[in-house]
């Protein structure tokens, strides 16, 4: 791989990155088979502990490396294509679909929590859960950015811009952009390189999961103000993968198998595991060390599964294929479009007698199966698609009517674009 493949497609972080929001669409529809009521939609008859150690499990990670490849991606636009180029991608394929995506959602999935709370009283009204879903909007501002699953989006935007206000004013004096410059790619490349890195960075990601709300990542989809651990975490693995394109093969030996990396990620996963039960007893005597404990190994957990994820997609997906780029393409309007059909099966399926493993399988099959229906017919040949994936793309599914390939935009980056958990 070049220091700077602008002409290149990277088959294998397309797939990583479709990876990493596909988990999200599986990690939602998981929710309902929690074993606890956490104030999600609705809780089915069928739960399981199973689904709470690979909702833990795969919160640690996903949008880490969501936002790594972002940042990756994001590089690699800005150098290739100037900032005015950059600037309007962002614009127009993240800021668009968080502003459009967020009202045309949360009725959807307002109305979703409405007849989740009438399924527990056996009496489920659609038409009603609709009307109480679009009337919702009539109370704003009051609950603005509350309820949806696009805050992913905003903390992409925010974050973007913070690198880019920073490499601005670095760039106006020439000595202290080169020394810092210098000392970040040292970083980037120690980080890399380093068997002991891993154990290390997890230290200040630990200081960052100390002050979240909850034991592991917090999801900040509550209020425009941004929240710092968060913003601090995510940031971190968006700088990390901006610095990973500037250093030619290094996102490479970051994401390098063995298994003395395989072990790390094991015990950590395990040690996260004996100790999240802790959380609920506050009043342990050793409580603060048992939380300091836990965030620990939930950092070298989540750092060890997005080197390790990428290394796999490395191994096993580093090749053109026609078929994991139609799903690297789709990717992203799954995600946005995934969370109302998630919760509009899982209200319906709620009450049915049948094993929770059936369930989530159904609902995550359906929910992808239709949104790439739709994206097929509706979305990957039209101006959808163009805003979304950077220009217009023949039809795959149903390649009748309008389906020509157009190129209308180049997409940033060359063909692999950071795309908006």
């Amino acid at each position: 791989m070049s220091a700077h493949p602008a002409s290149n497609r990277l088959d294998y972080l397309d797939a990583v990155r479709a990876f990493a929001l596909l988990l999200g669409i599986v990690f939602h529809a998981s929710i309902s088979f929690m074993p606890i009521f956490i104030g999600w939609a609705v809780m089915d008859v069928s739960t399981s502990h199973v689904v709470s150690v690979f909702m833990l499990i795969s919160h640690s990670f996903r949008m880490e490396l969501f936002f790594l490849i972002a940042g990756f991606f994001s590089h690699m636009t800005y150098h290739g294509k100037g900032f005015a180029t950059f600037a309007k991608s962002r614009f127009l394929r993240i800021a668009i679909p968080f502003v459009v995506g967020w009202f045309l959602l949360r009725p959807l999935l307002v109305s979703g929590w409405i007849m989740g709370g009438e399924s527990l009283r056996g009496d489920v009204d659609v038409a009603g859960a609709l009307k109480g879903g679009f009337e919702s909007l009539a109370s704003l501002p009051q609950g603005l950015f509350v309820g949806t699953h696009l805050w992913f989006l905003y903390y992409l935007l925010l974050i973007t811009a913070l690198v880019l206000v920073l490499r601005r004013l670095l760039c106006l004096h020439a000595p202290t952009k080169a020394r810092l410059t210098r000392i970040a790619d040292a970083s980037a490349s120690w980080l890399s390189n380093s068997p002991f890195a891993i154990v290390t960075v997890a230290v200040p990601t630990t200081a960052c999961l100390w002050f979240m709300n909850s034991w592991g990542m917090d999801t900040p989809d509550q209020s425009l103000l941004p929240h710092a651990p968060v913003l601090f975490v995510y940031g971190g693995f968006f700088a990390f993968g901006w610095l990973l394109h500037r250093q030619g093969r290094l996102i490479e030996r970051f994401a390098r198998l063995g298994w003395g990396r395989f072990a790390v990620c094991a015990a950590a996963a395990l040690a996260t595991l004996a100790l999240a039960g802790f959380q609920a007893n506050a009043g342990h005597p050793q409580f603060a060390l048992l939380k300091a404990a836990f965030s620990y190994a939930y950092a070298i957990m989540m750092w060890s599964l997005v080197a390790l994820s990428i290394g796999l997609f490395k191994r096993y997906l580093d090749r053109p294929s026609k078929a994991v780029r139609y799903v690297a393409d789709s990717s992203y309007w799954l995600y946005l479009v995934h969370l109302p059909i998630v919760i509009w099966l899982q209200v319906a399926v709620a009450e049915l007698n049948l094993h929770w493993s059936a369930k989530l399988l159904g609902i995550s099959a359906v929910t992808i199966a239709g949104a790439v229906v739709l994206y097929d017919l509706f979305v990957r040949s039209t101006f959808i698609g163009a805003t979304l994936n950077g220009r217009r793309r023949p039809r795959v599914l149903f390649p009748f009517g309008k389906g020509k390939r157009t190129h209308s935009r180049a997409p940033a980056g060359g063909t692999s674009t950071p795309r908006g958990s």
